[in-house]
């Protein structure tokens, strides 16, 4: 990468307007991760039919008295965020940090389409309707098997998943999340982050191993991204119990984003 191009992403990475929109970001985040710890929450202890995901939780918010305006303040965070993420990579000079900020900045950028597409309405279909067995996912995953080497590729990328849980999960116990902020945040604020990056991290590798599980039996029925995930831990025994852990560690991940949009390195 050229000088010139390092030195102009730093630029843009620092200017305070920039700075402001990475911590309107983690607070979005934040708040779709209590929508999440909702959606869970409904679905072990009611007859939820929606998308147990991230679009499902946008569509609740929503439906909200001010659901919309507050929605595409989401879209706004999400956005800069993900240009901030963006702009780090460019900086960054370790390989293996070019990529982790840049494959956030995709994330984030993802999740600003997500909510654009829910507030315009034309998301509130694939949200609403998605019913006990989703099915959006399951479909991408299906239809990407059938592809050449697609089995392959299915495999190595929930093996990622899988991966990508389990630092969740060390990040957590070894409260390596803390590296992320200027300052500590406070004794509850940690106990947030250990428990909320733990929970993100078992969803995360459910996902991983259902989308292994699909490549490696050829059936993409249950390869359904976190919804999938949320309802094969329903099923398991006490099922109930333990997707309300979950729900409580996405409301604690929240939580903690909160924190983290006041005391986060940007």
């Amino acid at each position: 990468m050229s000088p010139s191009m390092s030195s102009t992403a730093r630029e843009a990475g620092n200017h305070p307007a920039l700075e402001k929109g990475a911590r309107l970001g983690y607070a979005a985040n934040g708040v779709l991760h209590v929508l999440l710890a909702w959606i869970a929450l409904q679905l072990a202890w009611s007859a939820y039919s929606g998308s147990a995901d991230q679009a499902g939780a946008l569509q609740t918010l929503a439906g909200a008295p001010l659901g919309s305006a507050l929605l595409w303040v989401l879209v706004v965070g999400f956005v800069l965020l993900g240009l901030w993420q963006l702009a780090e990579s460019f900086v960054r000079r370790e390989p293996v940090d070019r990529l982790k900020t840049a494959a956030k900045s995709v994330v984030y950028l993802g999740l600003a389409w997500t909510t654009a597409t829910v507030v315009q309405g034309s998301g509130s279909g694939g949200a609403g309707s998605g019913g006990a067995s989703g099915g959006g996912g399951s479909s991408a995953t299906a239809g990407l098997m059938a592809q050449p080497f697609g089995r392959v590729l299915v495999a190595v990328v929930g093996i990622a998943v899988v991966g990508v849980g389990g630092y969740h999960v060390i990040k957590g116990v070894r409260r390596k999340f803390l590296e992320d902020l200027r300052a500590h945040p406070g004794r509850w604020a940690e106990r947030a982050g250990r428990v909320g990056y733990v929970a993100k991290g078992v969803a995360l590798g459910v996902v991983g191993v259902l989308l292994a599980w699909a490549a490696a039996t050829h059936d993409a029925s249950r390869a359904d991204g976190l919804d999938g995930a949320l309802r094969t831990m329903l099923e398991l025994p006490f099922g109930r119990v333990l997707l309300t852990l979950v729900a409580l560690g996405f409301a604690a991940y929240g939580v903690y984003s909160f924190f983290r949009a006041r005391y986060a390195k940007v």
